[in-house]
């Protein structure tokens, strides 16, 4: 699809020759064999990075075919795997995604391990530009004694968990202690907070899956404290996330006013979306509620609070030297302000006494294949604008490209210029598209002679239905397949 909105349809024949349009991104205008102008492009993943870099290409070059690969089954990643249950509307991308799924230039090879199940310098012979879009599959440590205790968890793993992700589908947290601790004031940590003080009610009629129900159903976390190293003006999360947790029902939240005493002339020139979130936390904390407010809060039987300046120095065993108990953390003072203010221990120290501890301090991206260059410390693919240091023809997108930060919309707009750099390079000519490449067809040979099968898009088309008619029957959304082998079982009926 071009500027114009206009699809060209084009079939791939040698034998004839037709002018690119003045106006196509590529800006080529004299006459050239199709072989010659199709640009074959492959996408490593299929979450919003992936599917965000395919549609600006797609929509940008009227001839670019582009084939995405994942290694799971079922496309959309962290839109379908980290999106919190309750936030459906944040899922509707789906929607768009599927659109260029849909496009007769564009494939989806689902059940595809690149890395293992074929190389990234197989990709770049069947492709003319190759773009690693994986995001962050792994979760940061906390690097404290006593983090493999029993009782404690990531909160990557407890979100894939109660999402479904086939890898957490076995997690089965206990969810037995009153206390909850949640390391982290970001928005997943307000996602996990929110999820174990949710009123099953409002759970059941999402797509949690039914397991996670169950266990949520047992559940006998009453406090969640959400633990911050830094203080209320370096808090990660938005207003949205904390307005939620605040009209959360049958929950009241305990916020220190001495937190927020005398904010008010720091933050009067904050940004306005700061400025904001910090006169909600000061109004929740320091106001009187309405009366209505203060009945639901008198009548809640479960707690939430904020703590801040503090920062973990170990967990807490308990007497059998195998599960939490508790966890240590160390008195923080702020040195410097604002977003750059850094956590510097006081030497003073504090115990915090819970059963259960979620890490929410970020997620990771790994390296998928040794021939590719990967900064471990930054745990991100070195590039520059997305174009991967020393490999021409190789791209980076998301949050491999840049680390684990930001929202879908930063995803999108940081995807989109990975897109156009790619763009770019077509039309100086630093991509050679000259000569044609196989792209699916080889990488179909390859994986067909290692046993491999790729899930379609219509593969997962047949999975989505049979989700979406499980999901009715239970009075959901849809209920998720959780085993990626009754998912290829099902499509190969």
């Amino acid at each position: 699809m071009g500027r114009s909105g206009g699809i060209m349809r084009w079939k791939r024949m040698s034998a004839f020759r037709f002018l690119v349009p003045s106006g196509s991104p590529t800006g080529i205008k004299r006459l050239l064999s199709t072989d010659g102008l199709i640009p074959r492009i492959c996408i490593v993943g299929s979450g919003p990075a992936g599917f965000y870099t395919a549609q600006h290409l797609l929509k940008h070059h009227r001839l670019a075919q582009v084939d995405v690969y994942e290694k799971l089954p079922v496309p959309f990643g962290l839109v379908r795997f980290g999106v919190a249950p309750d936030h459906p509307e944040v899922k509707n991308v789906i929607n768009t995604f599927t659109q260029t799924a849909r496009s007769d230039r564009c494939s989806y090879y689902g059940n595809v391990t690149v890395g293992k199940d074929i190389t990234v310098k197989e990709l770049q012979k069947a492709y003319h530009a190759v773009i690693l879009s994986y995001g962050a599959e792994d979760n940061r440590t906390l690097g404290i004694p006593g983090e493999d205790l029993a009782g404690v968890y990531t909160a990557r793993a407890f979100v894939g968990w109660y999402n479904g992700l086939p890898e957490n589908r076995d997690l089965k947290p206990d969810l037995s202690s009153e206390t909850a601790v949640v390391l982290g004031h970001g928005n997943v940590a307000l996602d996990v907070a929110r999820i174990l003080l949710s009123p099953l009610e409002i759970l059941r009629k999402t797509d949690i899956t039914e397991d996670s129900l169950a266990i949520l159903a047992r559940s006998k976390v009453k406090r969640v404290c959400l633990v911050g190293r830094r203080g209320p003006l370096q808090v990660a999360f938005t207003i949205k996330e904390l307005r939620e947790m605040i009209n959360l029902p049958n929950a009241r939240p305990f916020l220190d006013p001495t937190d927020f005493k005398g904010l008010g002339d720091v933050v009067k020139d904050a940004p306005r979306p700061r400025r904001r979130l910090t006169e909600l936390m000061a109004k929740t904390a320091l106001g009187e509620p309405g009366e209505e407010v203060a009945g639901r809060w008198a009548s809640a039987s479960r707690e939430w609070s904020l703590k801040f300046l503090r920062s973990p120095l170990e967990v807490l065993p308990a007497t059998d030297g195998k599960r939490a108990r508790g966890i240590r953390m160390a008195v923080t003072r702020l040195q410097g302000s604002g977003e750059m203010a850094k956590a510097v221990p006081t030497g003073e120290v504090e115990d915090l006494l819970c059963g259960l501890i979620l890490s929410s301090i970020g997620y990771r991206s790994l390296p998928i294949d040794p021939a590719l260059p990967f900064d471990s410390k930054q745990g991100i693919i070195p590039n520059n604008l997305g174009r991967v240091l020393g490999a021409p023809g190789l791209y980076c997108s998301g949050w491999v490209k840049r680390g684990a930060v930001g929202v879908i919309l930063t995803t999108m707009n940081d995807s989109f210029d990975t897109a156009q750099f790619v763009l770019e390079d077509l039309q100086s000519g630093a991509l050679d598209v000259s000569k044609a490449k196989e792209g699916s067809e080889l990488v179909r040979s390859i994986l067909q002679s290692r046993g491999i099968h790729p899930v379609s898009f219509s593969d997962w088309e047949k999975i989505d239905a049979a989700e979406v008619a499980r999901g009715k029957l239970a009075g959901k959304p849809r209920e998720k397949i959780v085993d990626p082998q009754e998912m290829l079982e099902l499509i190969s009926h």
